[in-house]
């Protein structure tokens, strides 16, 4: 039997590995998925076989779970899926402190050794995974809360923070050192309090810019979390599972700072964002925005040759992509070249302009990265842009007071007339005012996304 569960197991893994690889493109993403579910689904089916004993707390616990995550599937909105994977990412970290304290507090059930003389290297594994669980649960957290806005998205900060994080670092190794040395109790709840409250420390000063990147970031962490635990449970699957899941969030935290021209180490110590930048109260002096209407971006779009669209965070609030995707069509029909422009950091989290887009049918080759079609702009006659703020911010290439200097930006000032679908004029998540708003080629279209593009689409007609 256990030959077999091994054997299951490996397949399960091999379906998480292929999983992986078919979500790192948008047209593999659904197999990914079906890949991914079916792993799990043999990893749960083998450990029900395995724990014949336990049938009625793992069928009771699975149809708990099952039900209030059908549900929550069932009902969020797409522009919640950042918060949504963050309260899950909490879930995990905090299940991982929940089997340490039980593998901790009975450690013969997981045959570990017996309790105050637990195996130093099983114990070292469990304080890891408690640690990392529990940094991860509060992290995510408050995460949740900057992008639910039930916390402010501001970074919150104060003197010797730094020193304070660094401080609460060292006190983790040594709560973990006296936790192997003694296997008291007492050590084992100081090591929850310290990676709690450092969990928070560590999140609460990132501002509303680097969420992408904390996003990801506690998805790595909460990978590590499991496998911690995995091997506190001598289960090969979770050990696996949690390192394929630790290591592709920190691959893609790389990823995103990259696009945003960061350093890991400068988001963790204290992202830009949130706080109204100097250029952000700027008197605008004698610039004057040219106001567009509806009328006037369907006349423009109707007589262009390209036309590139740039979403943004506010075509996912206002739930605008289906109708981006009526009026790409309708200008297609037409005879206009249209494209979409994707910034790896649009929206909330990795991927959440490619998910929208996708919900929307629109075609995966007409889906471009930053690197694919920034050359594309000099020759649009139309960029479109909806909501997408900070990403397209010329300030990140010619202003070295700005925060966002050297970030990687849509060039859409290039293009020949820039049609910006925005509320107001206000500065974008980031807190910092865009100078293209001001630009002699830029139309702003000051209402919600969905309104404004069906009034263009009406006007077409």
């Amino acid at each position: 039997m256990e030959t077999l569960s091994t054997f299951a197991y490996l397949i399960s893994a091999i379906c998480f590995i292929m999983a992986l690889r078919g979500l790192s493109g948008p047209e593999t993403a659904r197999k990914g998925l079906i890949f991914g579910a079916s792993g799990m689904g043999i990893a749960i089916v083998t450990t029900l076989i395995m724990s014949a004993h336990s049938w009625g707390l793992i069928t009771l616990g699975i149809l708990i779970g099952g039900s209030i995550g059908a549900v929550i599937a069932k009902k969020i909105e797409m522009t919640a899926l950042p918060q949504l994977v963050a309260a899950f990412h909490s879930l995990v970290g905090l299940a991982a402190v929940f089997v340490a304290a039980a593998a901790f507090f009975n450690p013969a059930a997981y045959g570990i050794g017996a309790l105050g003389d637990i195996h130093v290297g099983s114990l070292l594994e469990m304080a890891l995974g408690l640690a990392i669980g529990a940094v991860t649960f509060t992290g995510s957290i408050i995460a949740w809360g900057k992008l639910q806005g039930v916390i402010s998205g501001k970074p919150v900060v104060f003197p010797k923070q730094h020193m304070l994080n660094a401080a609460l670092g060292a006190g983790l190794v040594f709560l973990i050192i006296m936790l192997c040395i003694t296997q008291s109790p007492t050590f084992f709840w100081a090591i929850v309090l310290v990676a709690a409250l450092l969990g928070i420390l560590m999140i609460i000063p990132i501002g509303g810019a680097d969420m992408p990147v904390i996003v990801s970031m506690l998805n790595s962490y909460s990978g590590w979390a499991a496998a911690g635990i995995g091997f506190t449970l001598q289960n090969n699957l979770l050990i696996i599972t949690g390192a394929l899941v630790g290591a592709s969030g920190a691959i893609l935290s790389y990823i995103m700072c990259k696009a945003m021209n960061r350093s890991f180490i400068s988001v963790i110590l204290g992202g830009f964002g949130a706080e109204v930048s100097s250029a952000g109260n700027a008197d605008h002096g004698d610039r004057n925005a040219k106001i567009g209407s509806a009328e006037d971006a369907a006349f423009i779009m109707q007589n262009a040759s390209k036309v590139i669209i740039v979403p943004g965070y506010g075509m996912a609030v206002a739930q605008a992509q289906h109708v981006v995707r009526e009026l790409a069509d309708k200008l297609k029909g037409e005879g206009v070249e249209v494209i979409y422009a994707i910034h790896p950091v649009a929206g909330r989290m990795p991927g959440h302009m490619n998910v929208l887009l996708a919900e929307a049918n629109v075609p995966y080759d007409e889906v471009l990265e930053l690197e694919d079609v920034n050359r594309d702009f000099a020759q649009a006659d139309v960029a479109y842009v909806i909501g997408a703020n900070d990403i397209t911010n010329p300030s990140a290439k010619n202003d070295k007071t700005s925060p966002i200097y050297g970030m990687p930006i849509l060039d859409v000032e290039k293009a020949k007339t820039v049609l910006f679908v925005k509320r107001s004029l206000g500065a974008g998540y980031a807190g910092i005012d865009n100078p293209l708003f001001y630009q002699d080629n830029t139309y702003m279209l000051l209402d919600d996304a969905k309104k404004m593009t069906e009034n263009i689409v009406k006007a077409m007609e």
